[in-house]
């Protein structure tokens, strides 16, 4: 079966540093899979590497077999790749139920024009997507926020926000950056419920960055680390939690 997500010794170099050096992995279809490392590992540059925002210097990243090397992000998102930010990117200004509708409008099939005259094609997709949005609201638990203005809403949910935006584009990979950061025990174990259920239902495939251990190996199945921008082991969480050079470089201690 063709992998969703290769990379084949991909890497970055700017200038003189080498930021992802000869990374390769692979996600099956419906895996939980995690990236992890210390800061400055690499793992957002790789997630920027996906996502087009960089070209690979070197090496293949593929996406359903495809090589998608120096796309731009727009292209790779109307592919079916989706992305939450390590530092977290919402529109203030507009409502919740806005920010996942502007989503939504990835996939529009109504043209600005047909929008503007209010056409009647238009004005059901419009529906179509506002019970969608809301849909998604209720999976991550923000129903009742729906029409607070986004940039009033406490760190966590904002977090969760940013996830139902990337789902409203209806990806078939979701790219997480550490989306536990700056959540108590409690929610943080609730987002972990929510991810699984993301998988479990609606069949996405999940790569994940988090530096909250008990999440990572709670949740992912198979798991990546980075070092400097090598990767220095790929198995699965008892396998990596024990690995030495692992435990060295950013664990410390066998988790």
């Amino acid at each position: 079966m063709t992998p969703v997500l290769k990379l084949d010794e991909a890497t970055i170099q700017f200038g003189g540093l080498i930021a992802v050096n000869k990374v390769s992995f692979e996600l099956k279809q419906g895996e939980l899979f995690g990236l992890i490392g210390p800061n400055g590992a690499g793992k957002t540059t790789c997630f920027n590497l996906i996502t087009g925002v960089y070209a690979p210097t070197g090496g293949i990243v593929q996406f359903q077999g495809e090589t998608v090397n120096g796309l731009p992000p727009f292209k790779i998102a109307n592919k079916g790749i989706a992305r939450t930010f390590q530092n977290i990117r919402i529109f203030p200004s507009l409502s919740v139920l806005e920010n996942v509708m502007v989503g939504a409008f990835l996939r529009n099939r109504s043209s600005l024009g047909a929008a503007l005259a209010h056409m009647p094609g238009a004005i059901k997709e419009t529906a179509r997507q506002r019970a969608e949005a809301l849909a998604l609201l209720e999976l991550m638990d923000l129903a009742d926020v729906a029409h607070t203005r986004s940039a009033d809403l406490p760190y966590g949910k904002q977090r969760r926000l940013e996830i139902a935006r990337a789902l409203a584009t209806e990806p078939s990979l979701l790219l997480l950056d550490e989306p536990a950061a700056g959540m108590n025990p409690q929610e943080s174990d609730d987002l972990m419920q929510t991810v699984r259920k993301i998988r479990d239902d609606f069949g996405k495939t999940v790569l994940l960055i988090e530096h909250d251990m008990k999440f990572v190996m709670n949740l992912c199945e198979r798991i990546v680390v980075l070092d400097r921008g090598e990767m220095i082991a790929q198995g699965g969480p008892s396998e990596v939690r024990n690995n030495p050079r692992v435990i060295e470089a950013y664990l410390g201690e066998a988790v």
